[in-house]
């Protein structure tokens, strides 16, 4: 974990879940973090038991490009540079089509793929300017494998790979590195987001059968973030081993 020590690390969706317990372990690790989330108490809390600032935790929907700008902004105000983005805020309110929750489609293209490209458009020129850095995009086992309920949310993190990899190939004269994490059924508040009923039991289930702990994607993260500067992990797709799709 040596190349991980002293990088700035920005994290959105950093309130809870996956992105809290990332920072727990950067902060471990030496990291310098800096957290955005739309509940900023919860942004406070977790700061306060980190032993940071509650200057590192800025209050952001990453729907809204200003807000995500501003989270970049604190960064290079703290530190001076960006070093790592971990664009892992989504949402996943999965449903049938037929049950035309339009609102939540919306939701779902807002959040899970503008809010990535948002995220970039935010760091991107800094890192260019640096001549180094690394965006990690949080897509899900649902950008790999489709089917019933999750239409809309599948699509979505299918878009993640896609912008990931055309980013891929765009940043190599500037030795940004790009990686995309994969993830199955992890410990999350993901589970919790559908207003589908059927959607809703069938994660439930689904989730209870089979999760575990957001510990094991704070180390994908870790891993990826330590390598040399010269090995970019592109990609890394993980499930629990009880898990069949």
């Amino acid at each position: 974990m040596e190349n991980v020590q002293n990088k700035v690390v920005i994290i959105t969706g950093a309130s809870s879940g996956l992105g809290a317990e990332t920072a727990r372990h950067l902060v471990k690790a030496g990291a310098r973090v800096i957290l955005g989330a739309r509940r900023l108490d919860r942004l406070h809390a977790l700061a306060d038991e980190l032993g940071i600032g509650h200057d590192h935790c800025v209050q952001t929907d990453v729907a809204d490009l200003k807000q995500v700008q501003a989270l970049a902004d604190r960064a290079l105000k703290l530190y001076g540079r960006i070093d790592v983005l971990l664009n892992n805020a989504g949402v996943m309110p999965l449903s049938l089509l037929e049950e035309l929750k339009v609102d939540e489609w919306n939701q779902i293209i807002d959040i899970n793929i503008k809010g990535v490209l948002y995220g970039i458009a935010a760091v991107l020129p800094t890192m260019k300017a640096q001549k180094s850095g690394q965006i990690i995009n949080v897509s899900s086992v649902a950008g790999h494998v489709w089917g019933p309920l999750c239409a809309v949310y599948a699509a979505s993190k299918t878009a993640v790979r896609a912008i990931s990899e055309s980013m891929r190939k765009e940043v190599k004269p500037y030795n940004i590195r790009s990686t995309i994490l994969s993830p199955g059924a992890v410990a999350s508040e993901l589970k919790h987001g559908s207003s589908s009923e059927m959607a809703s039991g069938a994660m439930q289930n689904f989730y209870e059968k089979n999760e575990i702990p957001a510990s094991s994607f704070a180390r994908c993260v870790l891993f990826a973030i330590s390598q040399p500067e010269d090995v970019d992990v592109n990609e890394i797709i993980f499930r629990p081993t009880r898990q069949e799709v």
